[in-house]
């Protein structure tokens, strides 16, 4: 991989994506910060089903701090692991009320001191809440920088993310991320990739070691 390369991928991936809708729903950081910890090992569209009925009993962080166990876990109960995502979530509204006034902080240290809130959640809250250039690394995100030759096969999730902002321009770093989810959901998929009508195979690592 090299700038060059990197860049005429985001290119491609801009002209095939130029708009797309947003995959979590939410109107304020505390909603997004919430959505993005439900969202771990569960699609957003199932995310996007519970919050609407999860905000509008609990608003704001203190209303949520004060939550009950049962109450939030009933909200919750049909996404992958509920039980620890109702915990983290109430444990994060108290966080946000005790050390940061009921505000979402806008700093990776910061956010990652909050319960359930890792490397990925805090570079979605920093790009999407507060426009600050991230790139949050998900499984998608993985698989297609180790396909494209972003980074190697045993590369943990700290390289990649390291690789893919050094060869991806800073002010792309937000909308590369999305790029790159999308095609991973519509065309490089993580089994039976679409790999006959994928316009960057020349970019590929598997399609040309499965070519030989």
């Amino acid at each position: 991989m090299n700038k060059e390369k990197a860049l005429a991928i985001i290119n491609y991936l801009e002209t095939l994506y130029p708009n797309y809708p947003r995959f979590l729903n939410f109107t304020n950081n505390f909603e997004l910060i919430v959505a993005v910890v439900l969202s771990a090992q569960t699609t957003d569209a199932r995310v996007n089903m519970v919050t609407p009925a999860l905000f509008a009993k609990y608003p704001t962080p203190e209303a949520l701090a004060k939550a009950q166990f049962q109450d939030v876990m009933e909200l919750v109960k049909t996404l992958g692991l509920a039980k620890s995502k109702a915990e983290n979530i109430i444990k994060l509204a108290q966080d946000l009320v005790s050390r940061y006034n009921g505000e979402v902080p806008h700093t990776k240290e910061d956010l990652e001191s909050l319960a359930g809130v890792g490397p990925k959640t805090a570079n979605v809250v920093l790009a999407l809440g507060f426009n600050i250039p991230a790139f949050p690394v998900d499984t998608h995100v993985r698989r297609l920088a180790i396909r494209l030759g972003f980074a190697k096969p045993d590369a943990n999730l700290a390289t990649i993310e390291a690789k893919l902002k050094y060869y991806i321009p800073k002010d792309k770093w937000i909308n590369s991320h999305h790029l790159l989810i999308l095609y991973g959901r519509n065309v490089c998929l993580a089994r039976n990739p679409h790999c006959a009508t994928c316009q960057l195979q020349g970019y590929c690592k598997e399609y040309k070691n499965a070519s030989r």
